[in-house]
């Protein structure tokens, strides 16, 4: 199907929604005067209002079908100026797939590269075009396999993806706003309701009479309603656009084929989801590690720091470069599954163009620090940027674990002020212990039907692995209290705890191995401290 075709069909569809608001407008005017020539009663201006309300979402959903005036989100544009290597490589591909290069390009903060266009006349005429490219994604490339990314996306150029056929894109965001604007609205007039219940029934509380039970049932019905119906036109659109679509992206990924290479555009393909898994890995775990201690890694190290873990953690990608997805992301992603993609690309004859460009892609920056720096900036939230910075990963982790320690209430916490009548104290704890007191303790602990049902040895083993992690996590937060605890940070695994005076063996134990067994003596059928004892400061022994 041309992309004169594709534009029609998306158009239509686009169309279609307009033509279900009249209609649906259309049947609610004919029961208002199919009601209203039977009579003038109680009944008929009941049904008159119920219509009304029904026909405000219809139109204020045919207002919500305007398409948005394309913005840029968080990123740093860049000019040829700027930036003149990568410059000169967009424009070397544009030329090789016989497409005009974009007007702009945005560096942002995530693992992808896309293309927009803003045509006018429904795409008859061009308009301005972006390339928004992720330099996270220019950190775990090669300079061949940008080449390909860029050449799929300027494929998506050539095949008039982004212009006569942006109407197919613009409808899917569209239709999604407007379900969740009508959703959105039915939850506000339930919130609004409920607060007037509350309301009234707080005033008879006052005047001593017994509260109403909260009742929003049917609350918003009328807007969910609407949802419903214009979520199943979606859904329609979807199915009716989603061939399109992926027929696109294996086009553009020819497109790459033929202009950067076969290994290298398979190699990008299967390099992505890679880098994409890794990347919200390494924000989870490493970027934002010091966000409960109120602190940020060092200047440019947000998304510096990712090209570290990519390095320390090398052998572990490679086996995920061969687990390729073989579903789609979602049913209607408009990306076919990556196993698949890579199949068709590699089945292709080979080129003779492997070893090309086998450099760093973000070695293109003219400075790769200053960027870095520069996006923390432009992406990161102005509260988060107000946050002193760490001076290095160790100091951040050591504050990360240190604020975490410092509010951990585990479940033996709870159980231990329940039990004593007194703050939850590791000192506190090895006293019940040594008095042999500790099993009846962990009867206050949550335990399951089956758990609390055991008796002897049976219900010690039931508890004994949540005695365990929560007393581990006391013993950690007593060291850490006094700034005794220090953490070794690592790129390649967890990290690990360094305890006083330890170094990084202690009798041919490391120091974890050493914590272990202090813990499961002090948890043994016969609880002997100890151990643990001996671990600790002089001022929790005898506190």
């Amino acid at each position: 199907m041309g992309a004169t075709l594709r534009a029609l069909r998306a158009l239509v569809l686009l169309l279609g929604f307009y033509l279900l608001s009249l209609v649906l407008l259309a049947a609610l005017i004919g029961i208002d005067v199919l009601v209203f020539s039977w009579g003038h009663g109680p009944l008929a201006a009941k049904i008159g209002f119920v219509t009304v309300l029904l026909a405000i979402p219809v139109v204020r959903g045919m207002f919500m079908l305007r398409t948005p005036k394309g913005e840029d989100g968080p990123g740093i544009p860049v000019t040829e100026a700027d930036e003149p290597r990568l410059w000169a490589l967009v424009r070397e591909l544009a030329a090789a797939a016989g497409t005009r290069a974009p007007d702009r390009i945005l560096l942002t903060g995530e693992v992808n590269a896309a293309v927009s266009e803003e045509p006018r006349l429904l795409g008859l005429l061009p308009g301005p075009r972006r390339l928004y490219l992720g330099v996270p994604l220019l950190t775990g490339l090669t300079e061949a396999q940008l080449r390909s990314v860029l050449a799929h996306e300027f494929g998506h150029f050539t095949g008039g993806d982004t212009r006569l056929s942006a109407l197919v894109v613009r409808g899917r965001v569209q239709i999604g706003r407007v379900i969740g604007q009508f959703h959105a609205k039915a939850d506000d007039k339930v919130a609004a309701d409920r607060a007037r219940q509350e309301k009234k029934s707080a005033k008879r509380v006052a005047k001593g009479k017994k509260a109403k039970e909260i009742d929003t049932t049917g609350v918003g019905a009328t807007y969910r309603t609407m949802a419903k119906i214009y979520t199943a036109y979606g859904k329609f659109y979807l199915r009716a656009s989603l061939s399109t679509a992926r027929g696109q992206e294996y086009a553009a990924d020819l497109a790459a084929a033929r202009i950067a290479g076969r290994d290298a555009t398979a190699s990008a393909l299967r390099e992505i989801p890679v880098l994409s898994a890794s990347h919200d890995f390494y924000l989870e775990s490493y970027a934002t590690l010091g966000l409960e201690a109120r602190l940020l890694p060092p200047r440019g190290e947000f998304f510096g720091g990712f090209g570290k873990l990519l390095t320390a953690r090398e052998l572990e990608l490679v086996d995920l470069r061969s687990e390729l997805p073989e579903e789609p992301a979602g049913q209607y992603d408009s990306h076919p599954p990556i196993a698949d993609r890579v199949r068709r690309i590699e089945a292709l004859p080979a080129d003779g163009r492997a070893e090309e460009g086998k450099g760093a892609a973000l070695a293109l920056l003219t400075d790769p620090a200053r960027t870095l720096a520069a996006l923390e900036d432009a992406v990161l939230a102005d509260e988060l940027l107000r946050y002193p910075r760490a001076a290095g990963w160790e100091e951040l982790l050591d504050a990360s674990m240190a604020a975490g320690l410092s509010t951990a209430q585990t479940p033996l916490h709870r159980a231990l002020t329940g039990y004593t009548g007194q703050p939850a104290t590791l000192s506190a704890l090895l006293d019940v212990i040594d008095d042999g007191r500790l099993w009846r303790l962990a009867e206050q602990l949550p335990l399951s039907e089956e758990a609390a049902a055991a008796k002897g040895r049976a219900f010690r083993e039931f508890v004994r692995p949540a005695l365990r992690r929560s007393l581990r996590t006391m013993v950690l937060a007593e060291f850490s209290s006094r700034s005794l605890l220090h953490w070794e940070f690592s790129w390649s695994r967890p990290a690990s705890v360094r305890l006083p005076g330890w170094g990084s063996e202690t009798e041919g134990e490391g120091p974890e191995a050493a914590l272990e067994a202090a813990v499961e003596a002090a948890l043994a059928d016969h609880p002997d401290t100890t151990q643990l004892r001996a671990l600790l400061p002089p001022a929790i022994q005898n506190a």
